[in-house]
C-alpha cells in the first residue's frame, strides 16, 4: 500500500525530501511537496499539496479548514477524525478519509497513549491561496 502511495505521489511529481516543516499545538506538519496543476478549482488555477502531519500520543491538532478538497491515508497508528457536525471517527493504518473543500476539521487528534500517529494529507487548493489549514476563529 505504501508503495502504491509512493507511485502515485510520484506521477504528481512529488520529491521525498521535506520542503517545509510546520508546528501547529500538537501537530506537526511536513510539505513534502506543492506543485501547480493544470486542472482548474471552481474556475481558478490550482496546485496540490501533499503533507505528512505527525502527532505524538494524546496529541491533537486545532480546528480548521483547507481551501480546498483533501485526501488523507493513515500511515501509521490510529487517527480521531471529525468533520462539521459528524461524529468522529477513528481511523487504522492503511484507511482513507476524504474532506469536502471548506469543512470544519474540527478533530485531529492521536487517540493513542503510546503510538505516534502519521498521515499523509493530498490538498487542492487555488494557487493564490495563502495556507493550506486555516485555523477556525475562536
Amino acid at each position: 500500500m505504501i508503495r502504491s502511495l509512493l507511485t502515485f505521489a510520484t506521477g504528481l511529481g512529488v520529491g521525498i525530501g521535506g520542503v517545509l516543516a510546520v508546528h501547529h499545538d500538537g501537530e506537526h506538519v511536513r510539505t513534502i511537496s506543492e506543485r501547480n496543476i493544470t486542472e482548474k478549482l471552481d474556475g481558478k488555477d490550482a496546485k496540490v499539496t501533499v503533507v505528512e502531519v505527525t502527532l505524538e500520543p494524546g496529541q491533537a491538532g486545532v480546528p480548521h479548514r483547507h481551501p480546498g478538497p483533501g485526501f488523507g491515508y493513515v500511515l501509521e497508528g490510529e487517527y480521531e477524525l471529525g468533520i462539521n457536525d459528524q461524529p468522529s471517527q477513528v481511523l487504522k493504518q492503511g484507511e482513507t478519509f476524504y474532506e469536502p473543500t471548506g469543512c470544519l476539521h474540527r478533530v485531529s487528534k492521536n487517540p493513542s497513549v503510546k503510538g505516534k500517529t502519521r498521515v499523509i494529507a493530498v490538498v487542492l487548493q487555488p494557487r493564490d491561496a495563502k495556507e493550506i489549514a486555516i485555523p477556525e476563529a475562536k
